[in-house]
Formats: structure tokens, C-alpha cells, sequence
């Protein structure tokens, strides 16, 4: 290996790039409302959506005033939080890798500006949205520099065997949700939440740590990939029940599962999340226990349906997977609201 360039501590990136006194205070309460959610203490529901990748700072930011917006009218039974993806992890590791590679789109990769544009999106979606976005923990070494701006944090199907990230998960604040791997063992994923929710003395960006289990880390659902490559879901009320049995036989704290609609579940036919989204809501309805361990759904979005090549000019539309366009998400948004509060 080459060593380019040594990176900006994230001390001075926080420096450089503060989140406000006021935002700070925001996000305590809006930390201590989802930790509420995860603990059973309340019944509001979790959705996490948005993008697959944030590729560009000024759509990105305007979809988020969009959903800050929407969060205000359906704040009685769910909680938003804006999916911020700034690292796009690749199955073979060809293609575009989000923001922290490729702060500018078509440029050379340059993970050094890629750290500094990643807080910088994080910030502004904070500081115009008034909502704390998610990401997923690509790189367990980076999470120091948005720990302090996410609110919820996801380890992905590709990373939920390595030791590194279930070990990082273990000493994180936020809320994270552990997805089950491509192969969809569910095993495998509540085995990383059983090791993530325990305390352990490991090393990390050059020190030796300890930390003390993240109680709240809990099951994504994204559905798999069988063994001839075809695509399958893990959502259906059978499913969810037989995972719920697995989850509650073991001794695990405070039990939650989050169902992506997207990827393995919808074989990433974008349209399908909002019939995905109404079958995991009629499970609820059937099934009062679903309602206690079922706390949201994951959801992409942009503000234009589809997707388009890494170089395409359309403003809001995916460079990634395909999502849901603005005028379907706030349709769907209102309509789970709706069936929320007839749930009560």
C-alpha cells in the first residue's frame, strides 16, 4: 500500500464544522425519544428514508426540508429520520462509492475531502431539516467524525460479520440497527447483536479501548439471496414471526426489528416498498405482539421515482438503486400515519 495522505482528526473536523448549542440540545431530545422507541416506553414508529446515496449536497438538503416538513404533521405517531448514506458499499467494489470517495461526483477518489464532505452534508441536512439523519458504518474508523450528528447508525448485510464493526456498535451512543447478511442467516445477525450489546476491550484508531455494550442495537430486515443468486424476502407475517421466536428465545435487551423495504425484499423494485410497507402494517394489525417488536421501517427515496447513470443531470434522482419519487413518499408517509393512529 501507497500511504497518500494522512487525514484531519476529528476533533479538528468538529472544530471547523460545530453543530450549534441549539442543535445540540435538539439532538439529546431526539436521542432520548428514539432510545424511548427502541425501550417499548413509546409507540411511535420509526421511519428511516431517503436516498440510497446522498451523491449531492443541494437535493439532498431539499429532500430533507421536505421530510422536516412532513415530520411536523405526522409527529404524534412517527419519527423521521433521514437516510444520509454517504458510503456506497459494492459487491465486487466496482462503481460509484458515495460521498466519502467521491466528494464530486466524477472526480478522483479522495477519501481525505470525502471525510470533510461527509460531515459537511451531515451538518447541513442537521442545520436545515432540524432532523438527525442515519448512515451506515461502512468504515468503523470514521464514525468519530459524525458521531456527535447522526441519530441512528446501521451496519450493513455485507459488514454484520465483521468483528471490527460489531465491536465499534458495541461503544456507540445512537441506536444500531444490525441487517441480516445476503446469505439472510438471521444467526449471523443476532449473533452481532448479542456481541454489540456486551461490553469488550479492543483496539481502535490506534488505541486500546474499552466499551460498554449498546443496549440498544437491534435487527434490520433486508431480505437475501438464496443459493442460485435469486432474490427473497424476509418480511411476510410467517417470517416475522419465526424471527421474532429466534430473537426472543435468546437474552437479548430490548428487542426490535426494522423492516427495509428495499433491496433483498423488494428485489429492488422500487414501487414494491410501498405494498411492502402495507403488508408489514397488516401484520401489526393481525398481531399484537408484531406491534411490540416491530419499531419502523427503512424506506428509499428521492425526489424523483427511479434512477439514472452516475453521470446523469436529473435533479433528485438516484445515481444508485432506484427510489421513490417525493410525491409517492409523502402519500406513503401519510398513509402509514393514518394506519398508526387507528392502531391505537
Amino acid at each position: 500500500m501507497d500511504f497518500l495522505k494522512k487525514l484531519i482528526t476529528p476533533d479538528d473536523l468538529a472544530e471547523q464544522m460545530p453543530l450549534s448549542k441549539e442543535l445540540k440540545a435538539k439532538k439529546q431530545k431526539q436521542d432520548s425519544e428514539l432510545r424511548a422507541i427502541f425501550a417499548g416506553e413509546s409507540n411511535k414508529f420509526v421511519l428511516a428514508i431517503g436516498p440510497c446515496s446522498a451523491d449531492r449536497v443541494e437535493p439532498v438538503v431539499d429532500y430533507t426540508i421536505r421530510l422536516g416538513e412532513l415530520q411536523k404533521e405526522v409527529a404524534d405517531n412517527i419519527l423521521i429520520i433521514p437516510r444520509v448514506y454517504t458510503g456506497k458499499p459494492r459487491t465486487i467494489g466496482n462503481g460509484y462509492k458515495g460521498i466519502i470517495h467521491q466528494p464530486y461526483i466524477g472526480s478522483r477518489e479522495d477519501m481525505a475531502a470525502g471525510v470533510m464532505a461527509m460531515r459537511n452534508i451531515h451538518l447541513k441536512v442537521i442545520e436545515a431539516s432540524g432532523l438527525f439523519p442515519v448512515d451506515e458504518l461502512l468504515y468503523p474508523e470514521l464514525v468519530q467524525y459524525v458521531s456527535d450528528l447522526l441519530g441512528y447508525i446501521v451496519i450493513g448485510a455485507r459488514s454484520v460479520e465483521n468483528q471490527q464493526h460489531r465491536l465499534v456498535s458495541s461503544g456507540i451512543e445512537v441506536p444500531v440497527g444490525m441487517k441480516n447478511p445476503i446469505s439472510g442467516d438471521i444467526a449471523v445477525m443476532l449473533n452481532a447483536i448479542e456481541t454489540a450489546q456486551s461490553p469488550h476491550h479492543f483496539l481502535f484508531n490506534g488505541w486500546e479501548v474499552i466499551s460498554g455494550g449498546n443496549e440498544f442495537t437491534h435487527a434490520v430486515l433486508r431480505g437475501y439471496v438464496d443459493g442460485s443468486g435469486k432474490a427473497m424476502e424476509n418480511y411476510s407475517y410467517e417470517n416475522l414471526k419465526t424471527i421474532q421466536a429466534a430473537y426472543l428465545s435468546r437474552d437479548l435487551e430490548n428487542p426490535a426489528i426494522i423492516v427495509d423495504c428495499n433491496h433483498g425484499n423488494s428485489n429492488k423494485q422500487y414501487l414494491k416498498q410501498m405494498d411492502i410497507a402495507a403488508d408489514v402494517l397488516n401484520s401489526m394489525e393481525k398481531d399484537q405482539s408484531l406491534q411490540r417488536i416491530i419499531k419502523g421501517l427503512m424506506i428509499e427515496s428521492y425526489i424523483e421515482d427511479g434512477n439514472q447513470p452516475v453521470n446523469g443531470d436529473v435533479y433528485g434522482k438516484s445515481i444508485t438503486d432506484p427510489c421513490l419519487g417525493w410525491d409517492k413518499t409523502e402519500k406513503l408517509i401519510l398513509e402509514i400515519n393514518k394506519r398508526l393512529e387507528a392502531m391505537k
